[in-house]
């Protein structure tokens, strides 16, 4: 299981640090921030999509370890599920704040940062410890 929980970490911290390296990047002017700024028929429906994409994401994300099929596949094959899950799990969070991200410094509408720090929020409670993987891979007891 600490292998699992080291892989699972590095894709955690990887996706993060890809994200302020984005931040980083736009805020030093390297990449040019408000370039379709000017677009607002897809601002508008880019907005829509995110809206529903991360308010969705941020719900499977902290609840999909509690459907049935999930949490029976993780009691039974424990590290291969695991591993399999908790990867889903991360990038169904972590890929829209990404996108959240990018979106923001393309358009510099709030409504994309506001998403991203949503979802930055639920990161935590997603975090790969050793301690999480091993209690999410056992069987509650009634």
């Amino acid at each position: 299981m600490k292998n699992v929980s080291k892989r699972l970490t590095l894709v955690y911290a990887g996706i993060a640090a890809l994200v302020l390296l984005l931040i980083v990047l736009f805020e030093t002017e390297v990449l040019e921030s408000g370039v379709m700024a000017e677009d607002k028929q897809s601002e508008f429906l880019l907005t829509f999509v995110m809206e529903l994409v991360s308010l969705g994401a941020a719900f499977l994300g902290l609840r999909l370890f509690k459907f049935k099929t999930v949490h029976d596949d993780l009691v039974t094959r424990k590290e291969a599920a695991m591993m399999k899950w908790g990867l889903i799990r991360l990038l169904i969070i972590e890929v829209p704040m990404l996108a959240d991200t990018l979106l923001y410094y393309i358009y510099m509408n709030t409504t994309f940062g506001y998403l991203g720090i949503m979802l930055l929020l639920c990161m935590p409670f997603v975090y790969p410890s050793m301690n999480r993987c091993i209690a999410e891979t056992t069987e509650e007891e009634k």
